[in-house]
């Protein structure tokens, strides 16, 4: 797949997105279109099938909302169902509730000044308030895989009806063993005509299939490579002393408005959580152990501002949209080079620069060098103490001037 160029100051209005939807986006403060935006928005509103090779952080939101807006609004036919299962013209199904929040958190005020109801439906909130809210009517719906087919299986959802179908994160859903659940919706919607939306940061294996058997004659588009994602981040891999991991981190945190810290299981993010606070660093966990009102809390407070460390498991690693995002810490090491670039995302998102931080153990510094080899990053790992200076400005230190830990 080629890398498209499209040019980065075409406004809204003139990739053919109607005054309704500019207007709101005006009122945001967004007037031109990223790469992934005019290259979908173009294809899109043409009514073209769209497979996007594309990381989180670009932009690809409103890549596919404007268009599956605009469509459902100027459909003649717009009937919502009384008395029986909602009928929604236009689904985005999705690997995590916290990305259906916030994608619908996007869609929802532009799809009100169309007239159109947007709902989201996901796992770990209350199923009877959002089968009261798709009653009232739904023309959009955004979903996890799980809760969709509840409620289908419940009677109160149909998607057979579907005229545009987006696939957000397909990798990811593939990952998480969610491909029985989307290919159920699309055989159900097979024999309907309707415009499949694609986007994956891979499309190999499972993915690629996909695209052959359900995507009709569908354009290509391919926006950022991990090279240049990666080049876009200050990285740093830190040897660090067991007993001292904590206060480095806090010192780390301390010198940065926004951290988000990756930890690998539940409890250890929890753990995280109470020993950084111990250091007096204002910081919540974010997991599937959590209540889906405690998750909202804490990405909602550290969107505000009111929250200057988010603590993370895995499963948060894809979906999180969160600007202004300063560093990435990596407190467990990822499991591979692709979780090392999906947590990685969460900073340097749209353009934007940022620092990523590897604290390593003394066992887990040949797993992070086979991590930059397969990113073709040459970074020295470099020894390093909670009371070092170096730490309080780690956007402009350059460590490839030293010795690297042997």
């Amino acid at each position: 797949m080629s890398q498209d160029s499209y040019d980065t100051k075409k406004t809204f209005a003139e990739l053919g997105v109607v005054q309704e939807l500019v207007a709101v986006l005006s009122a945001q403060g967004i007037t031109t279109a990223f790469p992934i935006q005019a290259m979908t928005i173009h294809d899109a509103l043409a009514g073209r099938d769209v497979c996007g090779k594309a990381k989180t952080g670009s932009g690809k939101t409103l890549g596919f909302g404007l268009p599956l807006l605009q469509r459902v609004a100027a459909s003649a036919e717009l009937v919502r169902a009384v008395g029986g299962p909602a009928r929604p013209r236009a689904l985005v199904l999705l690997p995590t509730r916290e990305l259906a929040v916030q994608v619908h958190e996007v869609l929802e005020p532009l799809g009100a000044a169309l007239g159109l109801h947007v709902n989201a439906v996901y796992g770990g909130a209350d199923i009877e308030r959002q089968i009261k809210s798709l009653r009232k009517g739904c023309d959009v719906i955004i979903a996890t895989p799980g809760r969709l087919i509840d409620l289908g299986d419940r009677g109160e959802l149909n998607v057979e009806g579907l005229d545009v179908l987006v696939l957000d994160e397909a990798d990811r859903m593939a990952d998480m063993g969610f491909m029985p659940q989307v290919e159920w919706v699309l055989r159900r919607i097979a024999e309907h005509p309707h415009q499949t939306l694609l986007f994956s940061a891979t499309l190999d294996g499972a993915i690629d299939r996909l695209v052959k058997r359900y995507l009709t004659d569908p354009v290509f588009h391919e926006v950022a490579s991990d090279s240049q994602t990666v080049s876009l981040m200050v990285h740093h891999f830190l040897s660090v002393h067991q007993m001292d991991r904590i206060k480095v981190a806090a010192t780390i945190c301390n010198s940065f408005d926004k951290t988000i810290i990756f930890c690998r299981t539940k409890r250890g993010a929890d753990r995280l959580v109470e020993q950084l606070q111990k250091e007096g660093v204002d910081a919540a966990a974010i997991h599937g152990d959590l209540r889906q009102s405690q998750r909202e809390k804490a990405l909602a407070d550290f969107s505000a501002d009111r929250l200057s460390v988010l603590v993370a498991t895995d499963v948060a690693a894809r979906g999180l949209h969160i600007d202004g995002v300063d560093c990435v810490m990596h407190f467990d090491p990822p499991e591979d080079h692709k979780a090392y670039l999906h947590r990685s995302g969460r900073t340097a998102r749209a353009g934007s620069t940022g620092v990523v931080v590897s604290l390593l153990l003394w066992n887990q510094m040949i797993d992070a060098e086979v991590i930059m080899r397969r990113l073709a990053m040459k970074r020295p790992i470099v020894e390093i103490f909670s009371n070092d200076a170096r730490l309080k400005d780690l956007a402009n230190w350059d460590p490839t001037k030293e010795s690297a830990v042997s």
